[in-house]
Order: C-alpha cells, then sequence, then structure tokens
C-alpha cells in the first residue's frame, strides 16, 4: 500500500477513534450519580399482594395466585396507601376508573369477579354497591384452599377526591385504567377544582385517549401515556448523543423498564440528569415491564443501577425501603 494512501487510513481511523472517545464521553454516567440518601421510591397501588408473573395473561386473575400473605394489606385502599407512606414512599400510584353514576373509584380490575364478591364491570355499578363489596374476598395462595384475606376489606373501596384528602401534600400518580375520554374528563373535572400547589404534586397516566383528555384541560399538569413516552424515547434517540433533550421530553414521566433502559444516551445516571433538568421524572420498573413488575424482594435491588438517582417502582415498599437506605 503506498505510503500516502497508509497515512490516509491512519488519519481516518485517528478521527473515527476521537470521535468515538468523545461520544463515549459525552455520555458517560461514569461521573454521574446520586450522593442522596436512597432513590426516591414509588409504592404502586400501595403496599400489595405480590405473585408470580410467569405464565401471566391479560386476562390472569392475579388474586388467585399470590404469594402466602406475610402482611394485611390489599392495594388501592387508603389503609394500604398509609402503611407505604408509613414505610418509605414518596409517591403513591393508584387506579381510578369511572362508576355508573358518575364516581372516579379507586380499583384496578375492570371486572370485578376476581377479586372481589362482586359480579360484572365497575363501570356497571354506582359508588354505593361497590363500597358494599368484600375487596379481598378472591385473593387465595393454595388454589383456593383458604382465602385469608376474605372479609377483611368490606367497604374500603375509596374514591380518587378521598384518597387527595387523605394525603395532603403527598406526591400522587393517578392511573387511568379505561382508555375512555369520559373517565379523563371525569378526571379533569375534578383536578380543575384543586388549588395549583396541590395540582403541582400530582401526575396522570394511562391510556392515550384519557390522558390528552385531561391535558387538553390542564396543559400543564404532569402527564404520560404510551404515546407521550414513545414521542420522547424516539426523539431522543436520534439527538440524545448531543445531549440534547427534546422539547417532548420535557415536564412528563417516564417509566423505564430495567431491561430496556441500557441502550438510552447517557444511561443510566447521565440520562436521569438530562431528565431532571427538563423537568422529567425517571421511574424505573423491574424487568422488561410487561406486568408492572417491581424491585419487591431483597434480590431485586441488585438489578439496581449503580448510584441509580431516579425513581423506583415497587409493590412492596415496606421491604425495599430499608435495603435501598443503605
Amino acid at each position: 500500500m503506498p505510503k500516502l494512501k497508509r497515512r490516509r487510513l491512519w488519519l481516518t481511523l485517528a478521527v473515527f477513534l476521537l470521535l468515538t472517545a468523545g461520544l463515549w464521553a459525552g455520555n458517560s454516567s461514569v461521573l454521574h450519580g446520586s450522593g442522596q440518601r436512597r432513590p426516591p421510591l414509588l409504592a404502586h397501588r400501595g403496599i400489595s399482594q405480590t405473585f408470580p408473573i410467569d405464565g401471566l395473561q391479560n386476562d390472569t386473575c392475579t388474586a388467585t395466585r399470590i404469594h402466602p400473605p406475610d402482611h394485611p394489606y390489599i392495594e388501592n385502599t387508603i389503609v394500604s396507601m398509609r402503611a407505604a407512606f408509613d414505610a418509605g414512599a414518596d409517591m403513591l400510584e393508584f387506579d381510578v376508573q369511572l362508576t355508573a353514576d358518575g364516581q372516579l373509584a379507586v380499583f384496578h380490575d375492570s371486572m370485578l369477579e376476581c377479586r372481589t364478591d362482586g359480579t360484572g364491570r365497575v363501570a356497571d355499578h354506582t359508588l354505593a354497591e361497590l363500597r358494599r363489596l368484600d375487596l379481598g374476598h378472591g385473593y387465595t395462595a393454595d388454589g383456593g384452599a383458604t382465602f385469608p384475606l376474605r372479609g377483611k376489606a368490606v367497604g374500603l373501596m375509596p374514591t380518587a377526591p378521598e384518597v387527595v384528602a387523605a394525603f395532603p401534600g403527598r406526591e400522587l400518580l393517578i392511573d387511568l385504567k379505561n382508555n375512555d375520554a369520559a373517565d379523563g374528563s371525569a378526571l379533569a373535572d375534578y383536578l380543575t377544582t384543586l388549588p395549583a400547589d396541590r395540582l403541582a404534586t400530582i401526575s396522570v397516566y394511562g391510556g392515550d385517549i384519557p390522558v390528552e383528555a385531561v391535558r387538553s384541560r390542564l396543559p400543564g399538569l404532569r402527564a404520560t401515556s404510551k404515546a407521550i413516552m414513545k414521542d420522547c424515547l424516539i426523539d431522543y434517540l436520534a439527538t440524545g448523543w448531543t445531549s440534547h433533550v427534546p422539547d417532548s421530553c420535557h415536564h412528563t414521566e417516564l417509566h423505564l423498564p430495567e431491561a430496556y433502559g441500557r441502550y438510552l444516551w447517557g444511561w443510566p445516571n447521565l440520562f436521569v440528569d438530562r431528565m431532571r433538568d427538563a423537568d422529567t421524572r425517571v421511574i424505573l420498573v423491574a424487568g422488561d415491564g410487561g406486568w408492572s413488575e417491581g424491585f419487591d424482594q431483597p434480590d431485586d435491588v441488585d438489578a439496581i443501577p449503580s448510584g441509580w438517582s431516579g425513581w423506583l417502582w415497587t409493590n412492596r415498599v415496606d421491604v425495599i425501603a430499608p435495603l435501598t437506605d443503605r
């Protein structure tokens, strides 16, 4: 090979290596990470009864496959939520759906048969009818031989306004369970009655349709949906290597599965810092994010990125808070 060609080849290689090194240095988390006490914790539905996710399908009744209970709490009840805050939660997530009489009931499933002694859709019952149900009726860890929570949660279904009133000033994340504009509009009707300082502590997520119904009424509210997160992450993948955070990523919330976050520029802690500067929260979900997996057991802590300064999603804040405090 002639000398001139060799020189050009070496020059090209040197430029490539310099660019690669600059790209790595500009997106490295080596010098980033939190010096805080521990990552902030999001308590998913309060303190919940957990269950194995192997073989889980969209129509699986999770109440019939719980782990043997080691606590008395049932998800989405105020007593469970209060226990979560007492255990160290920094934010609470809870589910909301519209009842037949236009109330914002706090309950996860669209159908009642799995968890309760009721039948049919939540949307076809009044709040008074739903209040009479036993929310722990269907929970079993041994295939139906015993029901250890039965009879212990009669009348405990709250409404969204009751949850907001129960925890003044605390960070709340409201999940609109039904992909229906009416649910979003009803929630927006309620949220517009709150003062600005309270609204600043409330976020909303769920289906694209109801979340858009809320955002159209309250454009300053922190809100997210699959479409919002998709737009943000696609834009960031295209430009994040420059450290630029696109407008689509500002003032929102990202629920990122631990398995996929590693593909983002600056992951983990530089990415979190960039999003924080854009007033966006990054919440780490365990696994691949398919089933709202949380960091729930001691072994799960090993999967948290070193120095993680974003939020952690957990169904068992009582277990995880003491471990992350270390």
